[in-house]
């Protein structure tokens, strides 16, 4: 004959305590029926603990690192056109014109071109070819070569050029006179276009410089 459970209600209270606790194991129910803990919340409820891992991937990089300054282009990679060169006159000596203007003992003035400037150096770049910053063409001379000479300013007024010099003029003897003024004078007009050319040296014009030697 099958057992039959006492009718004390021992093994049902039991059973319903077995069953109670099934279905609380969740909120921390222990097989007495009583609390694991003061919290009553299911462990699947309770907020992630572990801190997020902050991003290192380029983008996250990107966001972070503030935009750096840009450098100054250097100045030598993108360096302007060159300076339009200027012409300065030198003497082709007993050439009888047959390369130049003929002048003075049977010379010719030639035109050479030199390293110029732009605006007002322009004047000072032709000059100080002639005081020795220039090279002359091949079989050419240069009357001013032997001179000291600086070239202090210059001016042009849309007409008239006017240039002051200062040190020691040179010149290796008669003929020379009139190839250093040619020299001068025309170098100084081509320079800037001018028509006429006012030469100072040690603040005499170039005239009367020239006269005293």
């Amino acid at each position: 004959m099958a057992k039959r459970w006492s009718g004390d209600g021992r093994g049902r209270g039991a059973l319903a305590a077995v069953a109670g606790c099934l279905a609380l194991l969740l909120s921390g129910c222990t097989p007495s029926g009583g609390s694991a803990g003061s919290s009553g919340a299911p462990l699947a409820l309770l907020p992630a603990t572990a801190p997020a891992t902050p991003s290192t991937g380029t983008a996250g990089a990107a966001r972070e690192k503030p935009n750096s300054p840009t450098a100054p282009p250097d100045p030598g990679t993108n360096a302007g056109p060159a300076a339009p060169p200027v012409t300065a006159y030198f003497v082709m000596v007993d050439d009888g014109g047959r390369h130049g203007v003929r002048f003075g003992c049977n010379d010719s003035l030639v035109g050479s071109a030199q390293p110029g400037g732009s605006g007002d150096a322009r004047l000072k770049a032709a000059i100080g070819a002639l005081l020795g910053g220039g090279r002359p063409p091949v079989n050419a001379y240069n009357a001013l070569g032997s001179s000291r000479l600086t070239f202090l300013s210059g001016s042009f007024d849309g007409t008239t050029v006017t240039v002051y010099l200062s040190g020691t003029l040179n010149q290796g003897g008669t003929c020379d006179l009139p190839r250093i003024e040619a020299q001068l004078t025309q170098t100084a007009l081509e320079a800037v276009g001018a028509i006429r050319a006012d030469i100072y040296i040690n603040g005499e014009s170039l005239s009367d410089y020239l006269s005293l030697d």
